[in-house]
């Protein structure tokens, strides 16, 4: 099985650039898409309708802003949208998908670069989002994977420029411990179990021509809870695909 999630940076736009070829040629069994920057009436049918797949969506109340949608061609048990709190569902940043075999959370994570009130935003989500996941492990749907744009590089490793970001969000020792925070209560960071090195990005400044360069950030993550380890097989990042100034990231599970 494989699950792909990409930040495509507006959804109508990358229709535009060849999203259609880039499903037809990927296959994922699910493709997790963040900030789509789109509802429901903003879409024509054959933005929707992939043969094949089945689309969910969920959107902000604010018109061309965040955004998830998830593809696939499993039928899901049950689909929840948002993360029970109105502050952070009028964004529409989680979409969850609920399969016979794990919960998929995509999620589309808070950036907190314009202004100190969003990094407290950013900050809250988080923490909310901890607690989200706790809710669903109690009730014994505890084999969980989550992916998305998380808006936080890990490690040095995990961007090109670790010293002159040192204080910047997206980069920030209160942002990094959370994931270190994540990793503790027992999920992975899927691409790290096979890749070690640095180099390897999902971000790059599109206003700066970083991608060129390869000066990114590696930002967009699968995370797996240790009862799916048996089962991954492959994490991977797609730099090679354009359309969007992240890129696909992708893991497949047995």
């Amino acid at each position: 099985m494989k699950i792909l999630s990409w930040n495509v940076n507006g959804f109508r736009a990358a229709h535009k650039k060849g999203f259609p070829d880039f499903l037809k040629k990927a296959k994922p069994d699910i493709l997790c898409l963040q900030e789509t920057k789109c509802q429901p009436d903003d879409l024509k049918p054959e933005m929707k309708d992939y043969e094949g797949y089945a689309s969910e969506w969920h959107w902000g109340e604010k018109r061309g802003y965040c955004g998830v949608a998830t593809f696939t061609k499993i039928h899901p048990l049950r689909v929840d949208r948002g993360v029970d709190n109105r502050l952070f569902d009028g964004e529409g940043r989680v979409l969850t998908t609920v399969f016979k075999d794990f919960t998929l959370f995509n999620v589309y994570f808070p950036n907190g670069k314009s202004r100190e009130e969003r990094l407290k935003f950013k900050m809250d989500f988080y923490e909310h989002f901890l607690e989200l996941l706790d809710r669903y492990k109690k009730r014994g749907e505890d084999k969980i994977i989550v992916c998305g744009d998380v808006n936080t590089a890990h490690q040095e490793l995990d961007l090109a420029r670790p010293k002159e970001n040192a204080k910047v969000s997206g980069f920030l020792p209160q942002e990094r411990a959370w994931i270190d925070k994540l990793l503790s209560r027992g999920y992975v960071d899927t691409f790290r179990e096979f890749e070690k090195g640095g180099g390897h990005y999902s971000y790059w400044d599109q206003m700066t021509f970083a991608r060129a360069r390869n000066v990114g950030w590696r930002i967009d993550y699968f995370f797996i809870s240790q009862n799916l380890r048996p089962r991954l097989k492959d994490a991977f990042i797609l730099p090679e695909v354009l359309g969007s100034d992240h890129c696909p990231v992708g893991i497949t599970l047995q």
